[in-house]
């Protein structure tokens, strides 16, 4: 695949961090009154790639919407602390060494359906900041994948971009923006139609080519 640019997810993509946001959520949601609620990491891989909103409604679909929604800022606000504390890798095998050869010979960014600060903090967790020329997310702009990777598209005047993830939604999403899809497929989800998988994060350099 002929590429000027490689847009990428987070969760599922370039880390698993389900172990130690799913510890933090489950205090969260348990302060917030659901106290037999344990969150597992095996629920957060199905519900992360969504908008927090619909995670919201989908982990907590019993409780009023206005403490739904403040329980899950308070999950973000654990989840934020637990990840600057941890000091575990949780990068999948070779994503901070293959981001940093990329970036000699592409354009690499990051969109994903997160809450404002969480790609931040992946950057300075991994040190990959000065490797990625920008990014995007939900929690800045309210809006949808699509959008914010067409966003993103637009403003760095790309021509040739790919976009990276591991589920249907960002399968749906690249499809909707009208760029090509690399599946991730170690990663938390399944489609078909992708235009290229990996199996690896490593495998993304052989599958790609500049422009």
């Amino acid at each position: 695949m002929r590429t000027d640019s490689i847009i990428l997810d987070v969760d599922g993509t370039l880390w698993d961090s389900t172990p130690v946001v799913a510890k933090a959520w489950t205090r969260a949601v348990r302060e917030g009154g659901c106290t037999d609620m344990t969150v597992t990491a095996d629920m957060l891989k199905q519900l992360f790639g969504k908008t927090m909103k619909v995670i919201a409604d989908l982990l907590l679909p019993q409780t009023d919407e206005e403490i739904r929604y403040r329980i899950m800022d308070t999950c973000c606000e654990y989840e934020e602390q637990g990840l600057e504390e941890d000091e575990s890798d949780l990068c999948y095998p070779g994503v901070v060494r293959t981001v940093k050869k990329l970036s000699e010979k592409y354009a690499v960014c990051i969109v994903s359906n997160c809450q404002a600060g969480y790609i931040e903090l992946f950057l300075r967790k991994t040190g990959l900041a000065p490797y990625v020329r920008d990014f995007e997310c939900y929690g800045n702009t309210g809006r949808n994948k699509a959008d914010n990777i067409k966003l993103l598209v637009g403003r760095n005047c790309f021509e040739r971009p790919v976009y990276v993830g591991d589920t249907q939604g960002d399968f749906e999403a690249s499809e909707e923006a009208g760029v090509p899809f690399v599946f991730a497929a170690y990663g938390f989800g399944n489609t078909e139609g992708a235009a290229a998988v990996i199996r690896t994060f490593e495998e993304l350099a052989d599958v790609l080519e500049p422009c």
